[in-house]
């Protein structure tokens, strides 16, 4: 397929800025692949889909406070830093992207804080906007990963134009979140609530936990008509053996296997075995999947409404076949649903 099959108009006010009430209030759109079939439901209704020993599987990343802003020596001019990731504990180098890049050059000093009391060095150009900053702070390690999250700001996605606000450090999180390196949410997770999750565990949900951190490359615009030609950016995952061990009785039970997230489906499904089981990993991802391919392990998922031309809607066109995902996402926005990182969601049967 080309990647002018997943174009789409999308109206503007349809892209959420705020999340739901409530987690579990959110509209759910059910899809059925072996009946072609939509419903229209809330987030809550989830639990009416699955039934004992089914499985569902989380993306247990955490996000950490990943957008700082700096001021250049000299000239004082306002920078910000986008911490993707480190490189070196000891040196305490980072990868970052800054804006406005066109001002930061090697050699350039950057200050933050209201003391200056972090400072950082340009020690080298990546791409247009990506630098290797090294933090220069008088303290333990420790020390200088709380003096950056306490710096650092909740880094929304940039369609989201309004200053970030209190409810977002808790609401840009999922409740499962445990293992900080995420620059954005696994924004399928969002809406499980404490009381919903509680609710699927008496009726007897296994949920097993894999670990992916988001990058920013997931969102990274595809610019080649041909898919095949397409680069994913590497990004951190994990797979232990309790997880293993979950999801492969599930599998071999002929259970509900649901990925929640395209986070947790990337994940799994750059770690099957060659008797079509899932393995454990710790390493690195850059799996791009998109039509056609056959899924090995979840036979269901939960997802987010996606952005046209996004390497997550042509995750989930693989999985539920690319001209009913595009008559439901035409129906979503007849009905008005809410798209992107705060919006609604999509369980595929």
């Amino acid at each position: 397929m080309k990647l002018s099959h997943f174009g789409f108009d999308l109206p503007p006010e349809l892209l959420a800025e705020y999340p739901s009430e409530n987690r579990d209030e959110s509209r759910l759109m059910v899809l059925n692949r072996k009946d072609q079939t939509i419903e229209h439901k809330q987030f809550k209704d989830l639990i009416n889909y699955f039934d004992e020993d089914d499985v569902m599987i989380l993306n247990n990343t955490k996000v950490f406070p990943a957008r700082l802003y700096g001021n250049k020596e000299k000239t004082g001019a306002r920078i910000e830093v986008f911490l993707l990731r480190e490189l070196n504990e000891e040196q305490r180098l980072w990868d970052v992207l800054v804006d406005p890049a066109r001002k930061i050059r090697i050699g350039n000093k950057l200050y933050f804080g209201e003391d200056e009391s972090l400072v950082a060095e340009v020690i080298d150009n990546t791409t247009s906007r990506g630098r290797t900053l090294r933090f220069l702070y008088d303290g333990s390690y420790k020390e200088f990963r709380i003096k950056l999250n306490e710096l650092g700001q909740t880094p929304l996605p940039k369609y989201i134009k309004r200053d970030v606000e209190p409810e977002d450090e808790e609401r840009y999180q999922t409740i499962f979140a445990k293992n900080e390196g995420a620059v954005a949410a696994p924004t399928a997770g969002l809406h499980f609530s404490k009381h919903l999750l509680k609710r699927l565990e008496i009726k007897g949900i296994n949920f097993a936990e894999v670990t992916l951190h988001v990058g920013l490359g997931t969102f990274n615009p595809v610019e080649v008509e041909d898919l095949s030609k397409h680069k994913m950016d590497s990004e951190e995952i994990k797979i232990g053996p309790e997880a293993v061990e979950i999801i492969n009785r599930g599998i071999k039970e002929r259970r509900r296997v649901c990925a929640v997230g395209t986070t947790a489906m990337r994940t799994i499904e750059s770690a099957v075995s060659s008797s079509g089981l899932l393995n454990e990993m710790d390493g690195w991802t850059n799996k791009f999947i998109f039509p056609p391919y056959d899924f090995s392990i979840a036979n269901c998922m939960v997802t987010n409404f996606h952005t046209p031309k996004s390497t997550l809607l042509m995750m989930i066109s693989a999985f539920a076949g690319h001209d009913f995902v595009m008559e439901a996402y035409q129906e979503a926005i007849k009905e008005k649903y809410k798209f992107y990182s705060y919006g609604d969601a999509m369980l595929i049967l």
